[in-house]
């Protein structure tokens, strides 16, 4: 998952100027063509990172993401929705959680309920990457990204894993409205991360306040 670490001041512009976001456009694009638009997105991943200059570093990190997005892709149900003006500003995707709770493997302690009922249900929807370019409204671009992701699946809760030592990221995705619930160990690893949550419309964030709060308690910052 890749985020921008920084909330930026909101963009006002002038007489006669019109604002990025009246400029954004969003449009969900088939695996087809999101295989097709991999040297961009790799590129936006690159931008979206910022931390570091160095040419071995960011060839790395290009072609780990490539590597990552043509895995995704070849998930049953993968999905993507990119914002772009005149460029491609950001994008968002990901695929639907099996109803039989395997992505959440690992997860520390029992699943709670309310993560359980929803897998179940096929309500949940992983988004493994959220992109956006660098420019004063990035965090608006990236909710209405998430949203619109999790809005054309009918998703109740979205779901990602984030390196735990990637604080900028954690910090973007709680700015969006994501709730962090707790730790999954993979044991290809084994590797750890934090599972957060993002919970669509009052009945989903109700559901997990208690979860949420809980893992703040036992696991925090």
């Amino acid at each position: 998952m890749t985020a921008q670490p920084e909330q930026r001041q909101q963009h006002k512009p002038r007489a006669g100027e019109s604002s990025t976001m009246d400029a954004v456009r969003l449009r969900r694009v088939n695996h087809w063509l999101a295989q097709g638009l991999g040297g961009e997105l790799a590129d936006l991943y690159v931008e979206s990172r910022e931390t570091s200059t160095a040419e071995a570093h960011r060839s790395r990190s290009r072609q780990d993401f490539l590597n990552r997005l043509t895995g995704d892709i070849r998930r049953p149900g993968f999905a993507m929705v990119i914002a772009e003006t005149d460029h491609l500003v950001g994008c968002a995707f990901g695929f639907p959680v099996c109803s039989d709770g395997f992505w959440w493997l690992g997860f520390d302690g029992p699943l709670p309920q309310g993560l359980e009922q929803l897998t179940a249900s096929g309500g949940v929807f992983a988004i493994t990457d959220i992109l956006v370019r660098p420019h004063p409204q990035d965090q608006d671009v990236a909710c209405r990204l998430q949203e619109r992701l999790l809005s054309d699946h009918q998703a109740s809760l979205g779901a990602t894993l984030v390196d735990p030592d990637d604080h900028p990221t954690r910090t973007s995705l709680r700015s969006w409205g994501w709730l962090d619930v707790g730790e999954v160990w993979r044991p290809a690893g084994p590797t750890m991360f934090r599972a957060l949550v993002l919970p669509v419309g009052e009945r989903t964030t109700a559901r997990l306040e208690g979860l949420a709060h809980d893992a703040w308690s036992r696991w925090p910052t």
